[in-house]
C-alpha cells in the first residue's frame, strides 16, 4: 500500500478527533443529503417549467392533495414540508393569493389552523402529479430494480419514523392531540 493511502473503507490517520476511523455511517448520512437534494433540484426544473410552480409550492399541494380532505393541520404540514411555521405561513400565502389553499380554522380551538386545497388547487394537481409521478418512475427505475424501490421505501420509512419518533421526544413536532374534533 502506498503510503498516506488507507485501506478501502477505513479512515486515514488523519481523522478528526472525535471521529471513528471507518466510519462510514457519515458518508451514507451525506449521500442521504446529497439525493435528497439532487432529486429536489432534478424535480424543481419540471415543476418550474410545467407548472410555473415552486418546488416549495408543489411541495405543499401535493401533501394536501394525498391527505384525507385535502387538508392538514399548519403545524403537520410544516413538519412534512421541513417548512419553519413561518416559512410554511408564506407559502400558504402565496397559494392562497393564487386560489390553489385556502384556510379553515377550528372552531373549538382557534389555534387549530388548517391548509385545505381548493378545487381550483384540486384541479391542477390532477394534472400534476400523473407527470410527477412518470417522472418520479423515470428517475428511479433508471437507478433501481423495482425489489431495490420497495426496500429503499421500507427503509426510509422506518428512518422517518425514527426520526420522528426522536423529534417529538425532544419536543421538536407536536403530536396529534389537538386536531380539531369537528374535523371530518
Amino acid at each position: 500500500m502506498a503510503q498516506g493511502t488507507a485501506p478501502q473503507g477505513t479512515a486515514s490517520r488523519g481523522t478528526a478527533p472525535g471521529t471513528a476511523p471507518g466510519d462510514e455511517r457519515l458518508t451514507t448520512v451525506g449521500l442521504l443529503f446529497e439525493s435528497a437534494a439532487g432529486l429536489r433540484r432534478l424535480f424543481q426544473r419540471r415543476f418550474e417549467s410545467e407548472r410555473s410552480l415552486s418546488n416549495q409550492s408543489f411541495d405543499v399541494l401535493i401533501r394536501l392533495a394525498r391527505s384525507p380532505g385535502s387538508e392538514l393541520r399548519m403545524s403537520d404540514l410544516a413538519a412534512q414540508t421541513s417548512l419553519t411555521p413561518s416559512g410554511l405561513t408564506r407559502s400558504v400565502d402565496r397559494l392562497q393569493a393564487h386560489g390553489l389553499v385556502a384556510r379553515r380554522t377550528c372552531p373549538e380551538d382557534r389555534r387549530g389552523a388548517f391548509a385545505v386545497l381548493t378545487p381550483a388547487g384540486q384541479v391542477l394537481m390532477d394534472q400534476a402529479i400523473p407527470e410527477h409521478i412518470a417522472h418520479v418512475s423515470e428517475v428511479l427505475s433508471t437507478v433501481f430494480t423495482a425489489d431495490e424501490e420497495e426496500t429503499l421505501a421500507l427503509m426510509l420509512r422506518r428512518l422517518r419514523d425514527h426520526v420522528l419518533e426522536e423529534n417529538a421526544e425532544w419536543g421538536l413536532i407536536q403530536d396529534d392531540t389537538d386536531v380539531c374534533p369537528s374535523a371530518g
